[in-house]
């Protein structure tokens, strides 16, 4: 088969390229810029695999670009996973969060739509389409209100719903994952959970003084690590429902103080470092806490989490020591 991966540079997108190839598939990966940004995935993939992806170049957000993309090449699956996905940034600027993020997957599904009505389509929405769900609500399931509540969410509940309601309308082979909390290596360190083992790293490496900055540590998630999170898109891709949205998350919840102290005892600082809260990692509007139901998705294809918790924070600090050295 071959896959194109939009946002190919971002955080998962390397994961899944690596998966792809692993399974034997043809990877094609959509990079915005023509500067060399592609090298920079190479902190997780080895020479071997980033010579096997064909890198095209264009803009989501030019209508003009993605016709082009997809009257030039065939492809039989897209995993769209580009998007401006930092919650915080998009108060700042959530013109240009809905310009990429709903745009840009409108311009996605209606080149797929005119050129390769055969191509399916895998959208990348989010858990923040149900917003701050109550915890006496209990698990979020599929069938929950989208309430989001930050520009972010709104942009991702936008095109969500553009998507499912494409493929009903026009019978394309669309469907929607909403990801739940997920780190590992390459997440970005303007992100809860990296953010602190970037700094751990830095305070273990002499270039930060023993205090860490820090947001909301008593929000609370189900985090599982990326590399599962690939490995469901990629089972979906092969067996889902057209329209559907199916949730993708990990069994057990964790309040971010909790994995920052996981990530403490792993590097022996635990005792020996100050936490100040910065207000500049505290969202505007915050959402305490967020379960996830995913039994439609595991009964689908069987998925579950085999990666540990523990083994997920090592590899991110792992990670980050490589990157700063």
């Amino acid at each position: 088969m071959i896959y194109l991966i939009t946002g190919i540079t971002g955080f998962v997108g390397p994961h899944l390229a690596k998966l792809l190839i692993d399974e034997g598939h043809e990877v094609l990966g959509l990079v915005r810029n023509t500067n060399g940004s592609e090298n920079d995935i190479r902190d997780v993939l080895s020479d071997e695999y980033f010579s096997k992806i064909r890198f095209l170049y264009g803009d989501i957000t030019s209508e003009q670009n993605i016709n082009d993309l997809f009257k030039n090449e065939k492809m039989d699956g897209v995993f769209h996973l580009a998007a401006q996905s930092h919650p915080p940034t998009s108060f700042k600027d959530p013109m240009g969060t809905f310009k990429i993020n709903a745009m840009g997957t409108v311009n996605i599904v209606n080149a797929i739509e005119r050129y390769q009505p055969e191509c399916r389509l895998m959208y990348c929405s989010t858990s923040e389409v149900y917003g701050a769900v109550p915890e006496e609500k209990g698990k979020i399931t599929e069938d929950f209100p989208i309430n989001p509540i930050n520009p972010y969410g709104v942009s991702k509940a936008s095109a969500d719903m553009f998507v499912r309601e494409r493929a009903k309308s026009c019978n394309l082979k669309f469907f929607v994952t909403r990801g739940f909390s997920h780190t590992g290596p390459r997440r970005g360190n303007i992100f809860s959970i990296s953010s602190d083992a970037y700094q751990i790293i830095r305070i273990c490496n002499g270039y930060q003084k023993k205090v860490i900055r820090v947001g909301t540590l008593s929000s609370r998630r189900v985090v599982m690590d990326v590399r599962d999170c690939v490995r469901a898109y990629y089972l979906l891709m092969n067996k889902f429902e057209l329209s559907e949205a199916y949730n993708v998350g990990g069994d057990k919840l964790f309040s971010m103080g909790e994995l920052l102290d996981k990530m403490l005892e792993i590097k022996g600082l635990k005792g020996k470092v100050e936490l100040r809260v910065d207000q500049k990692l505290v969202r505007p509007i915050d959402i305490p806490i967020q379960i996830c139901d995913t039994t439609k998705f595991r009964k689908l294809t069987g998925w579950k989490p085999e990666i540990p918790i523990e083994q997920t924070l090592k590899d991110l600090l792992d990670y980050w020591d490589k990157k700063i050295k």
